[in-house]
This record gives C-alpha cells, sequence and structure tokens, in this order.
C-alpha cells in the first residue's frame, strides 16, 4: 500500500468514526430529552431517524475500511514515507479524533445549556428583522376583536403584534402574563426575552418586550414571570412603543422547553 493510499484509509476511518460519533451523541441527546435545546422539535424525529440510519452504515463502513486495509498491507512493502511525513500525519490525525471525542463526551457528560442573556444581548433583542416572528399576519388582523383569545401567546407572538400593529392605543391596557429571562436595561427597566428556534439554536434570534416595574428590576439571566398591562413607552426615543407595565415579577425555574418556535 503507498503512502497516498495509507492516507487516504486513516482519513476514510476517521471520517467514518466521526459519523458515528456525531450519531451516537445525537441518539443519546434524544434519549435524554434533551435535542429540543438543538434543533426545532419538529426536526427531531427526521434528525434521529438520520442518526439511527448512520450508526449501523457508519460501524459497516468501518468494517469494510478496515478489512481492505489488512488485505492491502498482505503485499509487499514499500518503502517507509519520509519520517516528517509520517509524524505531520500521525499530529493531524491525532488532534481531528480528540477534536471527535472530546465533543462527544461533552455532548454525553456535559449537562445542555440554554442561549444566554448576553448571548442576546449579543444578538440585538427586538431587532427591526424580528416584526414577523409570528410568521404570519392572522393575530394583527384579528387586533381589534375582542372573541382573539390571547391567553396562549407568548413572548414572540406579543411581540410581533406591537411591531406589525400601526394603532398601538388598541393594545394599551391589554393585560397579560409571560415568562422569559432577564436582559436588564440602562435605566432600571429590563426587557423579558425569549430565544425564536426557526431550524437550530445557531439560527436562535431573540425577541423580547420592555418592563417597567416599581420595584427593583431581577438579575441579568433570570427567568421570571411577569403579570400586568401594556402602557405606552415612557422612553420616547426608543422604537418600541408600547411596554408591560408590570404589577408583579417573580422569579421561576426556567421552563423545560425554554424557546419559542
Amino acid at each position: 500500500m503507498s503512502s497516498s493510499e495509507r492516507t487516504v484509509l486513516r482519513r476514510t476511518l476517521l471520517g467514518l468514526g466521526s459519523v458515528l460519533a456525531v450519531a451516537v451523541g445525537t441518539l443519546w441527546l434524544g434519549i435524554a430529552d434533551h435535542l429540543d435545546l438543538y434543533i426545532n422539535p419538529r426536526y427531531a424525529t427526521f434528525t434521529l431517524v438520520l442518526a439511527a440510519v448512520a450508526v449501523p452504515a457508519s460501524i459497516a463502513g468501518l468494517v469494510v475500511v478496515a478489512r481492505h486495509g489488512a488485505h492491502a498491507h498482505d503485499g509487499d512493502p514499500e518503502p517507509r514515507p519520509a519520517e516528517g511525513g509520517r509524524l505531520l500525519h500521525v499530529v493531524l490525525g491525532s488532534v481531528t479524533a480528540l477534536v471527535t471525542i472530546g465533543t462527544v463526551v461533552a455532548m454525553l457528560v456535559l449537562p445542555p445549556t440554554t442561549l444566554s442573556a448576553r448571548t442576546a444581548q449579543q444578538r440585538s433583542v427586538g431587532s427591526a428583522s424580528l416584526s414577523d416572528a409570528t410568521g404570519a399576519g392572522a393575530p394583527v388582523t384579528l387586533l381589534g376583536s375582542e372573541s382573539v383569545d390571547t391567553s396562549e401567546y407568548g413572548v414572540k407572538d406579543w411581540a410581533a403584534l406591537i411591531r406589525q400593529t400601526t394603532d398601538t392605543t388598541a393594545l394599551v391596557g391589554r393585560k397579560l402574563t409571560l415568562t422569559g429571562f432577564v436582559v436588564p436595561g440602562s435605566d432600571g427597566s429590563f426587557t423579558l426575552t425569549r430565544f425564536v428556534v426557526s431550524c437550530c439554536a445557531v439560527d436562535a434570534q431573540p425577541v423580547g418586550i420592555g418592563v417597567t416595574t416599581d420595584d427593583a428590576s431581577p438579575q441579568e439571566g433570570e427567568w421570571v414571570r411577569v403579570e400586568g398591562a401594556l402602557a405606552a413607552n415612557p422612553d420616547t426615543a426608543s422604537d418600541a412603543r408600547l411596554v408591560i407595565r408590570a404589577a408583579r415579577v417573580s422569579p421561576v425555574e426556567q421552563p423545560s422547553d425554554p424557546y419559542e418556535y
């Protein structure tokens, strides 16, 4: 077997091993019910099916490639490659293998974490690009109707209503109770925030509603339940025309499913 063939063999084994490791890690996340911290639940079944197929397929590939390598070594030995080249291949292969193994071990051992308040600040909470967060105009169309049930609306839905409607006076005084984490403001107020996941945590975007309260603001990143009513934003320089005037802010545990979709 030539040196180039040995290089291809090592890379193939490493690639198949990486696929196997990631597939096993994905199945573990699904069994542990943590997969929704990384992808939108509507893709969970598809992802788990692919992972389940990838495990036996990659194992079969590893066996075939290993046998091919064993048979190839039965032939006449060829001159060994230069020591420097061998050392470079060994180092690169070892580093890649360690990174792959480390990633999988981290997936299996370390507790999964959600995106943080600091990440929300870096990604600009409530940016204009989130004005269509609900994905449809139906809530705005029905805005003036008292028969509309808003009890299931989350932060995403209310934030979209506030941004999409041109007459925010129709929303003033509307009572609501919402849960989210705290992104502190500069004037003692804070933004009640949730991450909206379209596909996976990589594309998650923070969306939030400003909250004013007479009490001390909760700590950054703390999960709270806010009970209050929508009111005109006292900060006239802000793009957000409405905020929640909180009657009560209560600390809560992080929900089992912290994202909105």
